[in-house]
């Protein structure tokens, strides 16, 4: 523990030094740091993707860098300090799980869960409602799969998942149907209620499908590197090539898979 609190003292006075002394730091504000946060955190996405534990060492503490950076900037504007940042947290913490801290039974990760949305949703009540508390600039595939979440969590749902599967369906005919009226506006829409109930289809069967898709993403990229390797080989660019010839490489290195 005393390593612990010696390192988070360290970082916070390496922060001070540099709001003090350092150009670039001092110019800094909340709007001027949002965009590398969102880097920031994909870079650690990434390394967790890799199962790249030096990466997520080293991305996490990029990240703390900028829970700090912030906190500091909150201490200058007598708004809150780093201190008030972990407080609020732990009390956050305790109060969202009363099955530690508390009197409440909660036996499996579904109760803790449960309990975790109702408490979320009575301690801000949100005038927003259930849906309020997802955040707007949330990836439109992440965000889809947390309304679902929360929905689900006040008994909007299929009463049985492979229920979901009529729906999705249901949403294929919809965009087939849109395809032969060439509304593309209205055919975007019904993309999105496809894209829609396939992911509430991945929340169903326990299925992440941000995962499910940079899987493919990079199944995707393999097959084609292949593909664009072979006709360096050969000598000629990929469109020198005939459709017909690179199904064949690419179907050669699905079958290495």
């Amino acid at each position: 523990m005393e390593k612990k609190l010696q390192a988070t003292a360290r970082l916070l006075e390496v922060m001070d030094t540099l709001r003090r002394e350092c150009p670039w730091d001092r110019e800094q504000t909340f709007d001027s740091l949002r965009n590398n946060t969102i880097e920031e955190t994909y870079e650690l996405v990434d390394a967790i993707s890799d199962h790249n534990l030096e990466g997520i060492k080293e991305e996490l503490g990029d990240l703390l860098l900028h829970v700090v950076f912030y906190s500091k900037l909150g201490d200058e504007e007598q708004a809150f300090d780093y201190a008030d940042v972990a407080n609020g947290v732990c009390d956050k913490l305790i109060y969202r799980h009363p099955h530690v801290y508390g009197g409440i039974h909660a036996d499996t990760p579904e109760e803790v869960k449960a309990n975790w949305e109702a408490l979320k949703l009575r301690k801000k009540k949100r005038k927003s409602g259930t849906l309020g508390g997802v955040p707007r600039s949330l990836p439109a595939m992440v965000k889809a799969f947390r309304v679902g979440e929360k929905a689900a969590s006040v008994g909007f749902d299929w009463e049985k998942k492979e229920d979901v599967w009529a729906k999705v369906r249901e949403e294929m005919q919809e965009v087939e149907c849109e395809l032969e009226r060439g509304d593309k506006e209205l055919l975007a829409g019904e993309i999105g209620d496809l894209f829609f109930a396939l992911i509430n289809a991945c929340r169903l069967y326990g299925i992440d499908p941000e995962a499910a898709l940079e899987r493919t993403n990079k199944k995707f990229i393999r097959r084609f590197n292949t593909i664009e390797q072979a006709a360096e080989q050969a000598g000629k660019s990929m469109s020198e090539m005939t459709l017909e010839e690179m199904e064949q490489i690419w179907q050669e290195a699905k079958k290495e898979e």
